[in-house]
């Protein structure tokens, strides 16, 4: 898996991105939560293509801003790093603390205990 991070405002943006499929500078501004300027969003999509995550392609006299990483791969290698920076690489405890700090539904539940014994029945099996 390679490393990829966003900041705060570049994860903001890829959200869009990756809601939407594409977008032009004005529909990721239009679609921004709070107001930001033309030419802070074109430096931003800007910036991530420097960085690899999206391309653009030529839409008229606009671009259209198409994301490269997908969502899970982010959501992946930044729940990586949250695990090992703050909870120091034990997955007990970054579960301990996600389930205390949400409410969590009976089905939602049943499906991380589903999860958890296919993961041990896996183990198992693997270490015959």
């Amino acid at each position: 898996m390679s490393d990829v991070s966003f900041s705060e405002r570049e994860l903001d943006i890829m959200s869009i991105l990756w809601r939407e499929g594409s977008g032009t500078v004005s529909e990721v501004r239009e679609a921004l939560e709070d107001s930001l300027g033309y030419t802070s969003v074109l430096k931003i999509l800007q910036i991530l293509e420097e960085k690899g995550h999206i391309r653009h392609e030529k839409e008229g006299r606009a671009y259209r801003y198409i994301p490269l990483v997908q969502a899970e791969e982010a959501g992946q290698s930044a729940l990586g790093r949250v695990v090992d920076k703050i909870f120091h690489g034990s997955a007990e405890l970054t579960l301990a603390r996600l389930v205390s700090q949400r409410s969590i539904s009976a089905e939602e539940l049943d499906r991380m205990r589903r999860l958890l014994d296919e993961l041990d029945a896996d183990e198992t099996g693997s270490d015959r």
